[in-house]
């Protein structure tokens, strides 16, 4: 028990299983969330404040480019999601595609299938999010 108070104490927490299906989650869609888009909110790092979640955006739905101070995971679920990082090229990724957003990075994406995104995304700290005009 005094193991358990320290690991409180000290802000360190022990990590707790996730074990989900697409099928099987509840989505959420939270106030400030775009329209038709829904979440659910997997595991948080409590010593990084990295997280992950489920992300689900409708047909045609851009996200305005931005980017964080932290790195970027994605793994495309269901759907087609465009992609471009900086000055790179556009590239289309459909289930199974993984992109890797380094911090920083000016990010452009969008669902560009005609049918709902859904996505796995992650980031290994604390996230911010800056919009670019």
């Amino acid at each position: 028990m005094k193991f358990a108070v320290f690991l409180i104490a000290t802000g360190i927490a022990l990590a707790q299983p996730v074990v989900t299906n697409l099928a099987d989650t509840k989505w959420t869609h939270d106030k400030g969330d775009p329209p038709g888009s829904e979440s659910v909110f997997l595991r948080e790092d409590l010593q990084t404040g990295g997280m992950e979640l489920l992300v689900r955006f409708p047909a045609g739905h851009v996200i305005a480019p931005h980017w964080h101070s932290v790195n970027e995971r994605i793994l495309v679920l269901e759907g087609k999601l465009s992609v471009k990082v900086g000055a790179g090229p556009e590239t289309s990724l459909e289930p199974g595609g993984f992109a890797f957003l380094p911090a920083k990075e000016v990010q452009h994406l969008a669902c560009a299938s005609a049918s709902r995104c859904t996505f796995y995304i992650a980031w290994d700290g604390k996230l911010d999010n800056h919009k670019v005009q």
